[in-house]
């Protein structure tokens, strides 16, 4: 299955331009055979948080109706990477997935808030898993500072998730965090993680290096530290044959873990 990684260059606040830019990339993904296009992790205002007020999408209804008519239209799944959105007086960070059919098939809202960034000072947390069904792929999504709990993604996978997706804003400063974060989380859920970062200005600091790795390990692909739109093929089917060849998931011994990790 061919995966388009949009590798964004979220322009700070500028909402419309955003827009704009993410669907030029997801016509160019569908055009060049994407079936599963995914997007960064607030592509919709970037990390204009203190701006939410004038900015965060009203439940989220812009993001859904733009995400579901464009796969409708081109016949692809959108995972949709995630975007600020108002509910009430509360904002989240939300990850909307539509299927080909232009079906809304997963919602998630950011469960770890990353104090560093003042997330939550601006943001209400999350508290559901995100599993879902592309075609015959089961899957799962996060959202960046969730890949640094382990035992959050293994909760998906346990649920029957062969992929996880990762839309974020990783900065540059702690990229080395993300690689190896990301290699580890694929490696001992055997199972892809298609993880797609941000691009921004060196002010904003963020520089992309987006990955696609395969259950043994193997890096597929890297993102390169500018806007990019990545088209990779990937073989699902690996999944089963690593989960076969070393059966982690039959020897785990719950019981006692639940005893001692709180």
């Amino acid at each position: 299955m061919k995966i388009g990684c949009v590798q964004l260059n979220v322009r700070f606040g500028k909402v419309d331009e955003n827009f704009e830019r993410a669907e030029q990339f997801i016509r160019q993904a569908a055009q060049g055979g994407a079936e599963i296009i995914v997007l960064p992790e607030m592509w919709n205002t970037g990390y204009a948080l203190e701006k939410l007020p004038e900015l965060a999408d009203e439940n989220g209804e812009r993001s859904k109706e733009f995400l579901g008519r464009l796969a409708k239209e081109l016949s692809v799944h959108i995972v949709g990477g995630s975007v600020a959105i108002r509910v009430g007086e509360e904002f989240f960070n939300t990850m909307y997935t539509f299927n080909k059919e232009g079906e809304l098939v997963g919602e998630y809202s950011k469960v770890h808030l990353f104090r560093l960034m003042d997330e939550h000072l601006y943001l209400q947390a999350g508290d559901k898993l995100n599993r879902f069904a592309l075609g015959d792929i089961e899957a799962g999504g996060v959202i960046c500072y969730d890949i640094r709990f382990p035992e959050w993604l293994r909760s998906h996978a346990l649920r029957g998730a062969k992929v996880l997706f990762v839309p974020a804003q990783w900065p540059t400063p702690r990229i080395d965090h993300w690689k190896t974060l990301l290699q580890a989380r694929a490696i001992e859920n055997q199972c892809f993680v298609i993880a797609v970062n941000r691009i921004a200005n060196k002010v904003e600091n963020f520089n992309g290096q987006s990955m696609i790795i395969q259950p043994w390990g193997e890096v597929l692909w890297t993102g390169a530290e500018d806007e990019e739109l990545a088209i990779i093929d990937v073989d699902f089917s690996i999944v089963d044959e690593v989960r076969t060849r070393i059966p982690v998931y039959d020897d785990r011994r719950p019981n006692l873990y639940e005893e001692v990790v709180k």
